[in-house]
């Protein structure tokens, strides 16, 4: 696994650098989730909406569409599309867009995703669709922390927690840093846990880097009959030294030479 999510690291760097435009540091904090998800827990079709058995696949969502590089290697890796399209990131007319559409037909992609406290309102509304059609899969909604801060997210989790969506599982990408600075100088989450847990979830803080720990959290939430949401606590750049717990790597291009660092770092 570890040779895997550095094969992803080295990805996201790669296409961040090509089109000089992107957001590393998210997309490096969240992306052994995604690993870990994709490859251990979700039912979702390679060959997408072509198998017979679509309906019945499991939904993810990213909610914080900044980190679409993220879910771009993640998928590419995994056989969804090829990988030369990862060249196309951030280029005008690409499938690969700087967040998440699926108006560009990418195998994978859900939904459109990218204005920050909406991905759970539509995680919400599948989750309710999906009960309403009696198809036993689940919603994963993976979110930023900053993101947590808009009013509609809690409005989105007062509506999971009314409707008991039992198949809804909230992830929150717990990095501790935002566009602006410090998520705790910007605006205070805490306590997150008992937030949620308040708003009739249960709730499992996790080392967001510890695959063993992101797999047993997510197959817990799989199997259970209650709301879930998983804190995974992790490290904004992670797994490059001069990006990580470094707020000016959000939404930062690698030049060549930071480029190059970087890689022999994931060698």
């Amino acid at each position: 696994m570890k040779a895997f999510t550095n094969e992803l690291r080295k990805d996201i760097l790669k296409m961040v650098h090509n089109a000089k435009s992107g957001h590393p540091g998210g997309s490096l904090s969240c992306v052994d989730i995604l690993a870990v998800l994709y490859k251990k827990i979700l039912f979702v079709p390679t060959e997408w909406d072509k198998s017979p058995d679509f309906k019945k696949r499991d939904r993810f969502i990213l909610s914080k569409g900044h980190s679409s590089p993220a879910l771009y290697a993640t998928l590419a890796n995994l056989g969804f599309f090829d990988k030369s399209l990862l060249n196309g990131f951030r280029i005008l007319g690409s499938k690969l867009q700087g967040h998440p559409s699926s108006r560009a037909k990418l195998p994978g992609i859900e939904v459109s995703t990218g204005s920050l406290g909406q991905g759970l309102s539509i995680g919400v509304g599948l989750a309710l669709a999906l009960r309403l059609d009696e198809i036993k899969s689940k919603v994963y909604v993976l979110m930023g922390d900053g993101e947590m801060q808009e009013g509609s997210v809690w409005e989105a989790l007062m509506s999971a927690s009314h409707h008991k969506l039992n198949n809804l599982v909230v992830i929150i990408d717990k990095n501790n840093l935002q566009i602006d600075g410090a998520t705790n100088d910007i605006k205070s989450l805490e306590p997150l846990d008992e937030k949620l847990k308040a708003f009739g979830f249960e709730v499992k803080s996790i080392d967001g880097h510890n695959y063993e720990e992101i797999e047993s959290a997510l197959l817990e939430a799989k199997n259970s009959d209650k709301l879930c949401a998983i804190i995974a606590n992790t490290i904004k750049g992670k797994g490059v030294s001069f990006m990580e717990n470094n707020v000016s790597w959000h939404g930062k291009a690698p030049n060549d030479e930071q480029l190059k660092q970087a890689l022999e770092e994931l060698c």
